[in-house]
């Protein structure tokens, strides 16, 4: 690979958005949470990573100012974008218009398109691509924010699980987003308005097993599952914010993966075709794991589609590759490689 090639890192500077991610009332004592400080931690990896095939690696990250990003961007005139930007200062609905913004610019970039981010980011958008395309996913509804809920037909059975509409990264998600009745529901369903003051949707919970399929081009990589052993019987076994960012939690410390994870080849086949369904009717592209739950019968469902899922050297992503044989250096670069590929790179047709 030539040196002569100019890769630019783009990312979102950590900022909080919130007074509270976790779905719940805060302890007083909350440990560190590791949300806005682990991908900094990382980039120096990712950079130097990219510094061993490309010359000339930049990175720069996204605020507002979006005049001085385009600007910055013209001055360094990369090859391709390695876009890692999810949001901006937090706001999280920006994150499909960064992507907007390099195709209107002209410069091709990692991951998938602007219009599979917007349609992944929005829960109800996301439902109905599935459903449209036949792909199984659990009964849900929509609730706009300040619904009351007195007045609507839940038409849903319990368990029935809350997130909002348009968060990823389990923000909103505790132990009390998994409600058992009315009473469960309603009390959340007010916590989430007052804390987030946005569209929610609730769905069917479905208790069985939990799987994470992620896909890299198209390739089914090692399916992972999440773990639960040792939690306590009496919290639900969902993959909190706790889970993801609080370490000194209890749900960090047993939401664990095993990858690969014990599967019979019939089984198997059934995830792998559901999540490929998902993976096609969201147009995903370059990389993206589908999280599915398992029934009491052992039918799968798609609970989330994730494109540009987390690439941390830890993420769940990157195990699975690694699981593959695929390394880390290889991933990135692979990654690097399908958007230089379609900039007509000779090299990688």
């Amino acid at each position: 690979m030539t040196k002569a090639d100019k890769v630019l890192i783009c990312y979102n500077e950590p900022v909080s958005y919130y007074s509270n991610y976790t779905g719940k009332e805060k302890a007083a004592n909350d440990s560190e949470d590791l949300s806005e400080s682990e991908f900094k931690q990382n980039l120096d990896i990712i950079r130097s990573i990219l510094q061993k095939n490309y010359r000339h690696v930049y990175q720069l990250g996204f605020r507002k100012d979006i005049r001085t990003v385009i600007k910055s961007i013209s001055e360094i005139k990369p090859d391709i974008i390695f876009n890692f930007v999810e949001s901006i200062e937090g706001d999280t609905c920006y994150e499909s218009y960064v992507a907007g913004m390099f195709e209107v610019i002209g410069i091709e970039y990692t991951g998938n398109s602007s219009l599979c981010l917007g349609n992944c980011l929005d829960k109800i958008r996301t439902k109905q691509l599935l459903s449209f395309n036949e792909v199984r996913t659990p009964r849900y509804m929509k609730l706009s924010y300040g619904t009351d809920l007195s007045s609507e037909n839940v038409n849903l059975s319990f368990p029935i699980i809350l997130k909002i509409v348009t968060e990823d990264a389990s923000i909103g998600i505790s132990e009390n987003s998994v409600a058992n009745n009315k009473h469960e529901l309603n009390k959340q369903v007010n916590f989430l308005f007052e804390n987030y003051r946005k569209d929610l949707i609730i769905e069917e919970y479905i208790s069985g097993r939990e799987l994470n399929v992620s896909l890299l081009d198209g390739q089914v990589l090692p399916i992972s599952e999440i773990c639960y052993d040792g939690l306590p019987d009496n919290l639900p076994k969902i993959v909190t914010y706790e889970a993801k960012w609080l370490p000194e939690s209890i749900y960090y410390s047993y939401t664990n993966p095993v990858c690969p994870t014990p599967i019979n080849d019939k089984l198997k086949n059934k995830v792998t075709k559901l999540a490929l369904g998902a993976y096609n009717a969201l147009g995903c592209r370059d990389y993206a794991r589908v999280d599915i739950r398992l029934n009491k019968n052992e039918t799968p469902y798609v609970i989330e589609v994730n494109p540009n899922p987390d690439l941390s050297p830890d993420a769940g992503f990157v195990r699975s590759a690694k699981a593959a044989g695929i390394t880390y250096n290889d991933l990135l670069n692979r990654l690097a490689g399908l958007a230089f590929k379609r900039t007509g790179d000779d090299r990688f047709n």
